[in-house]
């Protein structure tokens, strides 16, 4: 059966995982980054969870409902933690300098693999897309990582708004 899965999944979701791994490794190494894109990387992966919610259950209240407070949940609890890297905002630049983290990639494949082992198992069971038990867990998990990736440009936002309030000739923030 997973011999089928594989050959009956479409080559552009092959492309997209490829795109993932590629930005996850890029991440792995110091690099910059504007506040823009880090908006949008979060943007993207937040469209990409609820739209995995609606394709999965439709326009189910649930599901929406559940996806939501599964990512304000995760969204303030991680924002309220403490930056575990010493991440710098260059505001002369208005570029981040981040170090390398396997983080990133790992958000990155867990909503990769979340949405294909979904869709895997609806396209064998849709009955799944009723399911008391598979409906929350899969709206919570998508919710979930919206939230973790909302929190981590929160916290990026912040850092890069301290800094511009500090001055432009204050250096590293």
């Amino acid at each position: 059966m997973g011999w089928q899965i594989l050959t009956h999944t479409p080559a552009w979701v092959f492309a997209v995982l490829g795109l993932l791994i590629w930005l996850g490794l890029r991440q792995m190494l110091t690099h910059e980054l504007s506040l823009m894109r880090v908006t949008a990387l979060a943007m993207a992966m937040t469209g990409l969870s609820l739209q995995g919610v609606l394709s999965a259950f439709g326009p189910s209240a649930v599901a929406v409902l559940l996806w939501l407070g599964s990512a304000v949940v995760l969204f303030v609890w991680f924002v309220r933690q403490p930056a575990s890297s010493p991440i710098r905002y260059d505001a002369a630049r208005r570029r981040l300098v981040m170090p390398g983290s396997v983080v990133p990639m790992l958000l990155m494949m867990g909503v990769f693999c979340a949405k294909f082992a979904v869709a895997a198992a609806l396209s064998v069971q849709p009955a799944l897309a009723l399911d008391a038990v598979f409906v929350p867990l899969v709206s919570a998990l998508y919710g979930g990582f919206s939230g973790v990736f909302a929190a981590r440009a929160t916290r990026l936002w912040r850092l890069a708004l301290a800094a511009d309030r500090a001055g432009p000739h204050s250096g590293w923030v």
